[in-house]
Order: C-alpha cells, then structure tokens, then sequence
C-alpha cells in the first residue's frame, strides 16, 4: 500500500497471492496517490484509476490482475518452496532468474470483481461535484458506500487527485514524477503546519488517532478551482526543478 505500490510498481514481475493486499489510500490522510500512483493508475483499464485513487479502494491478488497492477500469481502456500529453489539454482542473469519465476506463476486474468459499467459511469464524469451528487442520488448500496467513503476523504486533495490521474493518464513516468514532487511541496507549503491538509490527515489517523480530521473546506461543494490549480504550479523552473535529469 502506499510507498510499497510505488516500489512494487516499477518491478519487472510483479507477484501476488491470494493475502495480497493492494491500494493507494492517500486521501484517507489528506494526500495524493504520489511515489507515481498518477501513472500507474491512470493506466488502469476504463474508469478504474480514478475510483482507486479516490476510494483507496482495496484490491485482492486477482483483482490487482485484472487491474494491470500485477503480473503473475501464486498460492501463498507455495512461496517458501519457490524461494528455497531460488537461491539454489544457478542462473546467468536477472533475466533468466525472472523467466524462471514467471514460469511458476499463472498469468490467467478474470473478470475484476468491481462494478466496471458503474465505475467507468460515474468516475469518467467530469469533476467530483458531479461524482458525489451522481452517487448521493443513487440508491444501489455500492453507490451509496462510495460515496460514504468519499464524504470521509480530504474535500480538497479528492479534486486534486481527479486531477492528478487525467493529466498523468497523458504523460510519461519522468513527466508523471515531476508533476508530483511539485505536488507534495505544494501539499506542505500551500498550508504550512496545522493549515497543511496532509498534516491534519496524519495527525487524525496516526497521532492522536481521533480519525476526526478538519478538513479545509469541509465540503466537496466548497473547493474552488484555484485551490486545485495552485497544486500543478510547480515551484521551480524547469532547468532547477529537482527531477529535471529523469529521462
């Protein structure tokens, strides 16, 4: 989860079980997907993106298939031989070493297990007014849960990430990381100390752990574009921002 689908994420073979666990819950705490969530999000199949990242959703091992965020799977179960096998095997290269494990995974997809025509309906609408209220005057419980869960989730950086996602969706990883290292200047610096959305989401969650955060707005109806726009202003120039050299 988090900075773990971020390292996990830019590996070459990508395994999960039936205990995998995956998810970008930044919002939960007043953040944005970072670490290159933006891009690998944006790049899952319909609408998906935009509901994970919004939701923190969690995906399953099977799910994370069908979402293009892993590539093979194995039976928990079967790990401790697979890794013993490993070590004593002799290989040539790192590519050799990865074919070898590609070939005890299965690379079946099936359908994921989410409400695709609804996702894609919803999150594909053109900003998150129009998410909440499409959701609120829908009376299906997966409609209804989801907006539960967004209602719980910082006002502002919702609108941030919807964002995030769509203009990541026509970049490449280097172009992707630089948006997002301004991002997370921006998310400390917009509102230094306390006025800091991602500063009251981690104190609601993991310091006094009140899981009341006061979010500013406090509403979804209340952002203004401005306070959006503000986090796509990079604070450098290009030739000095700090990931200029990312090719």
């Amino acid at each position: 989860m988090g900075g773990g689908m971020g390292i996990s994420q830019g590996a070459s073979l990508r395994i999960v079980t039936e205990r995998s666990k995956l998810a970008m819950p930044e919002t939960h705490i007043g953040l944005f997907p970072d670490v290159g969530g933006g891009y690998f999000l944006s790049r899952c199949p319909g609408r998906l993106g935009e509901y994970l990242a919004l939701t923190g959703q969690v995906l399953g091992g099977r799910d994370a298939m069908a979402a293009g965020l892993a590539d093979g799977f194995i039976d928990a179960g079967r790990l401790a031989g697979l890794w013993n096998s490993l070590a004593q095997t002799p290989f040539e290269n790192g590519a050799s070493v990865e074919r070898w494990c590609a070939s005890h995974l299965s690379i079946s997809v099936a359908t994921g297990s989410w409400p695709a025509k609804d996702i894609d309906r919803v999150f594909g609408l053109p900003d998150v007014h129009a998410i909440i209220s499409t959701l609120e005057s829908d009376n299906s419980d997966w409609a209804q849960a989801t907006a539960a869960t967004l209602r719980h989730r910082s006002p502002l950086m919702l609108h941030v990430v919807l964002e995030q996602v769509r203009r990541a969706r026509g970049l490449g990883l280097a172009d992707n990381l630089r948006m997002e290292r301004g991002m997370v200047y921006r998310c400390f610096h917009l509102g230094p100390g306390a006025a800091s959305e991602t500063v009251e989401g981690i104190r609601a969650l993991a310091v006094d752990k009140d899981h009341q955060p006061r979010w500013n707005p406090e509403r979804i109806e209340d952002v203004g574009r401005a306070q959006v726009a503000a986090f796509f202003e990079s604070p450098w120039a290009a030739e000095a921002h700090p990931l200029r050299h990312l090719r």
